[in-house]
């Protein structure tokens, strides 16, 4: 009997400690997203079959492949929904931990979620994927230990385990807008240079981070008030590593941060280029007209958060 598996894609926040001063780096906030998702039907097979219209195959087979090397075993994967690698909401870490979960529910393998991360090279850097696979919801990760990890580096050049959580809550209903371009970010070798240039962060602007995050950013979240957690969001996009990430893009997302940011929480997720918007459908209207004024082609998706992990079943 086949293994259905259906995992969230993710908004990320921001990166939180990317100095070090204090013997930890790494550190994220993030939350998970009803759309666009992962979804795949798996079956026990000797082989390897990776089946269903999407783009991103090499990822499903390369975690298939680790897991059949291991223990020996193929398996058949149709790929029911999918998303594009390298947006910004975290395709790559969904996709493996839900072949991961696929193969050790068939082969009833003892391998919790951070042993499936671990073992496919995911959460080396940011925690947010693996947490919200588990959890769904806001989340807030604990960083790596140095004596784990010493240099700052992507999840894919990292191999260190998967951050601890330290604070996870249900998100507000606010509508979520999704703007996606049809261009790539940096992955792979060029995401490596981003990090390499743009680090160690000075320490004072990882603690104006911290303090953000902690007195405005967490609050606004338990509170639900939308105001002050779009007041962090934007301040935000002006610190540190994430002000690299948006700057990669130039005046067309600095142009889309300003005109939004007292309409709702505006910025850009993790590498981008993904740029999202919570308010009102009227306003991110305007986030819409914007892009394409500027000759931007995207993909726009509304959304909610999820408050809930993966979906397994048979």
């Amino acid at each position: 009997m086949g293994v259905r598996v259906n995992a969230p894609s993710r908004i990320h926040i921001t990166l939180i400690d990317l100095n070090g001063d204090l013997g930890r780096i790494d550190g994220g906030v993030g939350f998970a997203l009803e759309l666009p998702y992962i979804e795949i039907i798996a079956d026990e097979s000797d082989e390897i079959s990776i089946t269903g219209d999407f783009e991103n195959r090499e990822r499903f087979v390369d975690t298939a492949e680790k897991f059949r090397e291991k223990f020996g075993r193929g398996i058949e994967v149709e790929v029911r929904e999918s998303f594009p690698t390298h947006v910004g909401l975290g395709s790559g870490t969904q996709i493996s931990l839900a072949v991961g979960k696929a193969y050790a529910t068939l082969y009833e393998i003892e391998m919790s979620v951070r042993e499936i991360a671990e073992f496919t090279g995911r959460g080396g850097t940011s925690g947010i994927g693996v947490a919200v696979f588990e959890y769904g919801g806001f989340v807030v990760d604990g960083g790596h230990s140095k004596k784990l990890k010493t240099g700052f580096l992507p999840s894919s050049f990292s191999r260190a385990p998967p951050p601890p959580v330290i604070a996870r809550y249900d998100f507000p209903g606010w509508d979520v807008h999704l703007f996606i371009p049809e261009k790539k970010g940096f992955a792979g070798i060029k995401e490596k240079n981003l990090f390499e240039k743009n680090t160690p962060v000075s320490i004072e602007e990882v603690r104006e981070l911290a303090h953000t995050i902690l007195m405005k950013l967490m609050p606004s979240v338990v509170e639900e008030d939308l105001d002050e957690f779009s007041k962090a969001v934007y301040r935000i996009q002006n610190l540190g590593f994430k002000r690299a990430e948006v700057s990669q893009y130039g005046s067309t997302a600095w142009g889309f941060i300003e005109m939004l940011k007292d309409y709702g929480a505006v910025g850009l997720s993790s590498t981008g280029p993904t740029l999202y918007f919570i308010g009102s459908g009227k306003d991110a209207r305007l986030g819409i007209n914007y892009l394409r004024e500027n000759g931007v082609d995207f993909q726009y998706i509304k959304t909610k958060a999820r408050n809930r992990g993966a979906e397994v079943g048979v």
